[in-house]
């Protein structure tokens, strides 16, 4: 089947290129501790010979710089650095990679006192030294906290003033306003060596903000993905009812499948990826009526070496595999592992949990519950679903 993609800027990225009239690329993150670098390089290996064109790997601190140096060299494979609150690491990790992954919602956070701006500028300039591309990061569970605080100003006068919501305010949406914000402002600095990607944990938020931003800037390449798409086979269902109909329409020049998988495992996601693939060159695709909203829905991040416990997966699995009692019910559940997007995603949850290296944070409803060691949280959490279920029954 042919299928009439749109024609974007094409950004090389070490090997491959995305975008224009270069094929989709399947990316995917190494999961093992960043500072154990025969762990990560024999992982980026592993993912680069089964179908990743590009791999990432999560750094926050010199140790893990150092590490990411060990890792380039004993492989050869297209490497992604991502950069959360730490963007001054940028200058210590371009030498070694091929693509530099910052986020706005945290850019903000270190030097608080320096405006984004500046600090997108010493980005550029390490990128544009080393020969690096950006890609501006954009994720739902881990917004810029300004524009997020606007929105929900907004949300509270929209009965006053209904435009305020209309469709065509997308000043207002705050995933779509900083994609905008910063392609503008990479553009006024002449650098056009990057991609978007605007990501959320629900398919349909996906899809709307992608065919959103697709429209709006239709030169920029686009990395798709659902964020915390949570454990196979549902995670797999949940990214390919988002990012088929995407790829169907010509929308996507680059693709992650985040699956919550142990870190010896992580070649599921690529797997998942090439599938997708080929299932819209077949034209036989999901869709969001595949998807029940009226059930539950559990989301749970793919893992990263930010993750403080390995034992978050085997939670996540253990909470998937204690709900079922709650499979008819329209509730979400957040089982989250690090710092990046827990705090935001938990606290979206009826029931979240947001676990650190011993004890689990558990919230209800974005009210902090307690903190509870991994065998304890099992239990509190589902005493909350049932607590919840019995109130839609009442």
């Amino acid at each position: 089947m042919t299928i009439q993609r749109r024609v974007t800027r094409k950004v090389k990225i070490g090997s491959v290129s995305v975008g224009g009239d270069a094929p989709v690329v399947v990316q995917t993150m190494a999961a093992t501790k960043t500072r154990d670098y025969e762990a990560t390089a024999a992982s980026v290996a592993k993912l680069a010979n089964c179908g990743a064109g590009i791999v990432r790997i999560a750094v926050d601190t010199d140790q893990d710089a150092e590490a990411l140096a060990e890792v380039r060299r004993r492989v050869d494979a297209n490497l992604s650095v991502d950069l959360q609150e730490n963007f001054r690491l940028a200058e210590k990790v371009a030498p070694y990679v091929d693509k530099i992954r910052y986020n706005p919602g945290k850019i903000c956070i270190l030097e608080p006192n320096l405006s984004w701006e500046r600090k997108v500028e010493y980005l550029v300039d390490v990128a544009k030294e080393y020969d690096c591309a950006l890609r501006v990061g954009i994720n739902s569970g881990s917004l810029d906290p300004e524009k997020l605080r606007e929105y929900r100003e907004k949300l509270e006068h929209k009965d006053a003033d209904p435009t305020l919501m209309s469709d065509d305010a997308t000043f207002f949406d705050p995933p779509i306003r900083s994609a905008l914000e910063h392609v503008d402002f990479l553009e006024s600095l002449g650098f056009d060596r990057y991609v978007v990607s605007i990501k959320d944990s629900d398919p349909e938020t996906v899809l709307m903000l992608n065919r959103r931003f697709a429209a709006l800037k239709p030169f920029v390449p686009l990395h798709l993905g659902v964020t915390e798409a949570g454990a196979p086979p549902r995670g797999i269902l949940k990214t390919r009812a988002a990012l088929e109909p995407l790829l169907m329409e010509g929308i996507g020049e680059t693709l992650r499948v985040s699956l919550t998988v142990v870190a010896d495992q992580k070649e599921q996601e690529v797997a998942a990826g090439r599938l997708i693939l080929e299932n819209v060159a077949s034209g036989v695709v999901a869709s969001i009526s595949d998807l029940d909203k009226t059930k539950l829905n559990i989301v749970s991040c793919p893992g990263c070496s930010r993750t403080q416990s390995s034992r978050f997966v085997e939670l996540a699995h253990t909470i998937d595999e204690a709900t079922v009692f709650a499979r008819s019910y329209p509730l979400t559940v957040a089982v989250m592992g690090c710092r990046v997007n827990g705090p935001g995603e938990s606290d979206d949850a009826d029931v979240g949990m947001w676990c650190g290296g011993d004890r689990v944070n558990l919230k209800s409803g974005g009210t902090h519950v307690g903190t509870f060691s991994y065998e304890e949280v099992v239990e509190k959490a589902v005493e909350l679903i049932k607590e919840k279920i019995s109130a839609m029954k009442q």
